[in-house]
């Protein structure tokens, strides 16, 4: 039986389980980290997980105090919101894949526009830390999108393929199998950023849909999902899930994120029988 969040083939953008996750940049001490994975723990059953995979990704210092919370068998899978390409050395200031693989994480997320407009990160680093993350047997979360200006202009198709392609062009088709891919466009992110409309989004997904379906775990989104539009989000054609600010940083909000992804893929599997 393949392990949670995987499909019985490599790969692939319509998984089994619709990935629900969420980041939480910087923010959480480890006590407020322990207590939203406790409260999570309590409410997981696991008719809901034979539908949804659950990963949280909080800041380096609560990836330790998140792991243990969950304990050791938790289906939950935790990540890291960045590690450097190189797997020791001298790296004033970062941290490495073996690091937060020691830490208990199994994900790393990868190029964020955060990261890439603020501290330097580019196409090639992503590719570098791709290859560094399947390197170790973890999963890259490879974050890709475009800027307000670039859509204006019709560009984000182009734009974006550009970002992936940069990224994991090399990979083989067992390696690509392990990477998730969150489209999270820069104008729909952040404080300034604005909630889509589905019909910002088809153009975008089925460029990646073309180019990545069934090659990937799973396409995700990310950028504004609240709980009255994220049903809408996972009813677009190739989204495997979402990838969740704000709304999941109370426990309580995820949850019942969680609880409309499981919602809407029992329906989808209802209508498929």
């Amino acid at each position: 039986m393949p392990p949670r969040g995987s499909s019985a083939t490599t790969g692939g953008t319509t998984p089994e389980r619709l990935w629900i996750g969420t980041s939480w940049k910087m923010n959480k001490l480890g006590a407020d980290a322990r207590a939203w994975a406790d409260t999570l723990t309590e409410n997981l059953s696991e008719d809901v997980l034979e539908r949804v995979q659950p990963f949280v990704i909080p800041s380096f210092t609560a990836i330790s105090p998140v792991v243990q919370s969950l304990g050791g068998r938790s289906p939950v899978l935790v990540g890291a919101q960045n590690a450097h390409w190189e797997d020791s050395g001298a790296w004033t200031g970062e941290i490495s894949v073996p690091q937060v693989k020691d830490a208990g994480a199994s994900i790393v997320e990868i190029g964020h526009s955060e990261r890439r407009t603020h501290f330097g990160e580019t196409i090639e680093t992503t590719r570098w830390k791709v290859e560094a993350a399947i390197r170790h047997g973890m999963r890259p979360l490879l974050c890709i999108g475009e800027p307000e200006d670039i859509k204006a202009a019709g560009q984000s198709a182009e734009y974006i393929l550009e970002q992936a392609h940069g990224a994991l062009d090399g990979l083989t088709e067992p390696e690509l199998g392990k990477v998730l891919i969150a489209y999270e466009p820069m104008w729909a992110i952040g404080d300034a950023g604005r909630p889509p409309r589905t019909e910002e989004l088809v153009e975008a997904f089925a460029a990646l849909g073309n180019e990545y379906d069934h090659r990937v775990e799973a396409l995700l989104y990310g950028g504004s999902v609240t709980v009255d539009n994220a049903a809408q989000l996972l009813s677009l054609d190739h989204v495997g899930g979402l990838f969740v600010g704000r709304t999941a940083w109370d426990v309580q909000g995820y949850l019942e994120l969680f609880r409309i992804a499981e919602a809407h893929r029992r329906s989808s599997a209802d209508g498929l029988s």
